[in-house]
């Protein structure tokens, strides 16, 4: 099922990790929320500079959430074995 949220989308980020953490770019300026899924259960952690862990926030496979984030953070993402995480940038 699909939301329309009233949110502009932008640029999409795909992220592969592999038994490791891994980390999106920068979210630009008008950046203040991020879509997220992953073709697999996926750990995440937000901020400046994390590392993503087991014991992160989980989100099962093909779930989507919409995230409240600011300009300059990061994503970072770990699974552990291989699989893909989309992230899109989204403003108001």
């Amino acid at each position: 099922m699909s939301y329309n949220y009233a949110l502009r989308p932008g640029a999409t980020q795909k992220i592969n990790t592999n038994n490791s953490s891994a980390a999106s770019s920068a979210f630009g300026s008008q950046t203040e929320y991020i879509r997220i899924v992953g073709s697999a259960n996926f750990h995440f952690v937000l901020g400046a500079s994390h590392t993503a862990s087991a014991t992160s926030a989980l989100l099962p496979s093909g779930e989507i959430e919409i995230l409240k984030v600011s300009p300059g953070e990061k994503i970072a993402v770990f699974h552990g074995s291989s699989t893909d995480v989309y992230v899109t940038e989204m403003s108001a």
